[in-house]
């Protein structure tokens, strides 16, 4: 490595198998110079780039662990994505749960690229494709072209006004139930983690701990505690359910390049994620 392995890791990040703008290679790279000693690749909705992280990673000397961040139904305004670890990317469950929903995200596509078109700006299907580069196609490359075109000033601006709930374009993806969800993590030899639970949005810490009661019930192996999104009082309220639920704790940036700039690889929110949190993981999967 660059420099002497730090104590430190990243279990929730993005590459261009996703809607991250560096390759899976790249975003090892890019984790190599932060002298992180694990990571994890959880690309949306794909175990398209793993094969090639894992490579980059072992010739590196990068612990590496395959992962996924899976989108499942849940009420608005909150959303819920379930992170699944040590999954093994060639099972069957997870193959049909990846074509179903990348099927359901490219229904979606056109439509959103219709709308826009209807609303007087000028993109095509075949500019978010070149955008995508190869890679699954999602949100954030529309929202890409409408800032280079000028149509926004910010990617931010761009979901709140057209491509987010409540947008002028907003169309929603094909979801799978939780228990679905947690139940082929399983299937493929993984566990099962609720990633950044702020995302839930709810309304008092009763009806978050019933959430999180409902998905252990479900099978869920862990929760991110530490998170971009989280502040001191979110962490140390996830710290406090996974002791109440026996869950493993998880922590990453969700990094995504050049689609969300202010995120770095290994930090979150000026938190970096402890080599314990990898430890744990590969330990339960040892056992399981």
């Amino acid at each position: 490595m660059s420099g002497a392995p730090s104590n430190f890791v990243d279990l929730h990040c993005h590459s261009t198998a996703s809607d991250g703008t560096l390759t899976p290679t790249q975003v090892i790279d890019l984790a190599e110079r932060q002298t992180l000693s694990a990571i994890a690749l959880t690309d949306h909705d794909t175990v398209a780039g793993v094969a090639e992280a894992a490579a980059r990673a072992a010739e590196l000397g990068i612990d590496f662990l395959p992962g996924i961040e899976i989108s499942a139904s849940f009420p608005d305004p909150g959303t819920l994505h379930l992170l699944g670890y040590g999954i093994d990317p060639n099972s069957a469950a997870l193959q049909a749960m990846a074509s179903e929903l990348i099927g359901g995200r490219d229904a979606r596509n056109p439509k959103i690229v219709a709308r826009l078109q209807e609303l007087g700006i000028k993109i095509t299907m075949e500019e978010v494709e070149a955008a995508a580069n190869g890679g699954v196609v999602g949100r954030p490359h529309i929202a890409g072209i409408l800032l280079k075109k000028g149509y926004v000033n910010t990617i931010k601006q761009a979901f709140n006004v057209y491509l987010g709930h409540g947008g002028s374009a907003f169309f929603d993806k094909e979801r799978l139930e939780s228990r679905d969800a947690i139940a082929r993590i399983h299937a493929s030899g993984g566990l099962a983690v609720l990633a950044h639970p702020t995302q839930l949005r709810t309304q008092n810490a009763a009806e978050l701990d019933r959430v999180v009661k409902g998905l252990v019930d479900q099978g869920l192996d862990g929760i991110e505690t530490i998170h971009s999104d989280h502040n001191d009082r979110d962490v140390a309220t996830f710290e406090a359910l996974a002791k109440q639920y026996g869950l493993l704790r998880t922590g990453g940036s969700d990094y995504h390049g050049g689609n969300k700039p202010a995120i770095s690889l290994g930090h979150a929110a000026g938190r970096r994620i402890p080599a314990v949190y990898f430890e744990a993981l590969k330990a339960r999967l040892t056992v399981s």
